[in-house]
This record gives C-alpha cells, sequence and structure tokens, in this order.
C-alpha cells in the first residue's frame, strides 16, 4: 500500500499519540469538510500564517468561517503526499481539489500541548517552465 493511502485512510478518530498522528487526523478530518470539527485539533491560540498574501489566520472561529466560506465548486478533497515529522514539527505535502480547482499546499505545522498551534503554509503556483532549460531538465507528471 502506498503512504499517502496508508495515511489517509486513517479515520480522524484514532488515539492520538505524537504529533504526526494529530497532523494526519487534522486532515483526514478535513477531508470530511466539517471545518469546525477539524478547528478541534487546533489550539485556542491558534495562528496559520500564509506567506504568500501576508495574512494570518487568528483563532479556531476564523479558521471555520474562512473555511466555510471559502468559494468551492463542490466538496474538498485533501490528499496527504508527504509528510517528515521531527518531534514537536510536522511537515505536509497535500493536494487539495474540489474537482474543478486543483492546488498544492505546503505547510509546516508546529503541535504544542497535542494539539496544532501554528501552521505557516505555502500554496504553490504552478507554472510553464521557461524553454532557456529545457536541454538540462525533462517534464514529469504531478503527484496525485
Amino acid at each position: 500500500m502506498e503512504y499517502r493511502e496508508r495515511y489517509n485512510k486513517l479515520d480522524g478518530k484514532c488515539d492520538i499519540q505524537n504529533p504526526k498522528e494529530i497532523v494526519i487526523a487534522y486532515w483526514n478530518t478535513m477531508n470530511t469538510n466539517d471545518f469546525a470539527k477539524a478547528a478541534e485539533y487546533l489550539s485556542v491560540d491558534f495562528k496559520c500564517f500564509w506567506q504568500q498574501s501576508n495574512e494570518v489566520i487568528i483563532g479556531r472561529e476564523n479558521f471555520i468561517a474562512l473555511n466555510t466560506a471559502y468559494p468551492s465548486d463542490g466538496l474538498w478533497q485533501f490528499s496527504i503526499n508527504h509528510l517528515i515529522a521531527d518531534g514537536n514539527e510536522v511537515c505536509t505535502d497535500v493536494t487539495v481539489t474540489d474537482g474543478t480547482t486543483n492546488a498544492q499546499a505546503i505547510t509546516f505545522h508546529t503541535v504544542k500541548d497535542g494539539l496544532i498551534y501554528k501552521q505557516v503554509e505555502y500554496w504553490v503556483d504552478s507554472y510553464d517552465a521557461p524553454d532557456w532549460r529545457q536541454q538540462w531538465v525533462e517534464k514529469y507528471s504531478k503527484v496525485k
């Protein structure tokens, strides 16, 4: 079984023992689109920094409201492509789609006292590779 399949099958209701499991349960709960339930994995003083737009989401209520109001063409699906954990720090590479929009988020999670205390998130923008470097590179299909 592939790595992401193995971890995307957790139901978010496991006996959470460590930061890695907390983050996996968070993403699996995000996949239900129940953002209030996902916010239960966040600390009350949670902050999520969106580096590219210089914004910060402060608190569970703003997290729930923003994700509920976010425009979509259907239910959001979240798939963990990669996950690296070291102590209280967990980094995830997640594919996000609503069936029309496809995105990739790289998120650095800090877990404190059994809850996600901070996220620093980068939303990856795809772009066409410049012609000048084609002699040194090959094209590949994105990880799904």
